[in-house]
């Protein structure tokens, strides 16, 4: 049975009229910032369960730089970088029904293997994307999905905090830091924040109970009896986690990687500990952004460059906040 015989040979053929070129940051070698160049790339068309968006703005994740040098998550060169996307439904594919264009949409496109957002226009799965919240503008809802959804995984799904659990989060105020402080709040937990001075601020004015500057203080010595512990620092903290966790806590890190030293010795503390990647998930996101809906989550963007600065912007320091590209 073809697509013709299906009714949907016009559809098809209407997405390839539209306009056949795109701007893509694109890199051919790996390296650092400077390998990121524009390229001009004629604009995909979505086939069965697909959607075409016109991208307003991408997120720009450590995951993004990490690929720009190493190509550990998408392979070898050439690619286009990043995951978070929010824009526009330009068109859909074959056989979907959640959405239709001029829908306004955000989430995160299959990770490790699928990027490309930072582009006029990507195709993402119909169930990576979900209905961007009026609360939110374009360039917040690129800041969201993949921190957002890693906080999540890691502390409601992985964790299962629930109302008065004890939850340490280090880096309170980086990108998925400041998120995990407010999920952790709103599921009812008492949070203590690990950051710098001026993350600190951030962290306490999203809600965290007890901060402590990690400059002038270790956690080792002045926290215990945790429930949960999230780290996304990595270095010592797994092994600094497990004297601070009670007997049946868990520690939880974005990091698997750094976790080997502490998982030889969780079973003798009678704790848990749980690496994870983060992974493309419409029910996460539906959930956050009903939060964000409600009022409970809100990204913190740092600052935002023009599509054609992506070199620019992975020169920039990791600190409070995430770095958006936007498109216009």
């Amino acid at each position: 049975m073809t697509f013709l015989s299906l009714g949907i040979g016009h559809r098809i053929r209407s997405v390839a009229s539209m306009t056949e070129t795109m701007r893509a940051i694109v890199q051919n070698e790996l390296g650092g910032p400077e390998v990121l160049h524009e390229e001009t790339r004629e604009v995909p068309t979505p086939g069965i369960g697909q959607l075409l968006v016109k991208v307003s703005a991408a997120g720009v994740n450590p995951a993004d730089m990490m690929n720009r040098q190493t190509g550990i998550f998408s392979g070898p060169p050439p690619f286009t970088l990043g995951w978070d996307v929010s824009g526009v439904v330009s068109a859909v594919g074959p056989g979907v029904t959640l959405f239709k264009a001029g829908d306004e949409v955000f989430g995160l496109l299959p990770f490790p293997r699928g990027g490309g957002a930072y582009a006029e226009y990507v195709l993402a799965p119909t169930r990576a994307m979900v209905r961007k919240p009026p609360a939110l503008s374009f360039v917040e809802a690129a800041a969201l999905p993949l921190a957002g959804l890693t906080a999540w995984q890691a502390l409601v799904e992985t964790a299962q905090i629930g109302l008065g659990s004890r939850v340490l989060i280090t880096g309170a105020g980086g990108g998925v830091g400041h998120l995990a402080v407010q999920i952790a709040k709103a599921k009812g937990a008492y949070v203590i924040a690990v950051a710098s001075a001026e993350g600190a601020d951030i962290a306490r004015r999203f809600g965290a109970d007890e901060v402590i500057d990690y400059q002038t203080a270790d956690v080792a010595e002045v926290v215990s009896d945790l429930d949960v512990f999230f780290d996304v620092v990595g270095g010592d903290y797994p092994l600094k986690a497990l004297s601070t966790l009670r007997r049946g806590g868990v520690l939880v890190s974005s990091l698997p990687q750094s976790l080997a030293a502490a998982a030889a010795l969780a079973g003798e503390k009678g704790v848990r500990i749980a690496g994870l990647f983060v992974e493309s998930d419409r029910v996460g996101m539906t959930d956050l952004a009903d939060m964000v809906a409600s009022g409970r989550l809100r990204p913190l963007v740092a600052t935002t460059y023009p599509l054609e600065d992506a070199a620019q912007a992975h020169r920039v320091k990791s600190g409070p906040g995430k770095v958006v590209l936007e498109i216009r």
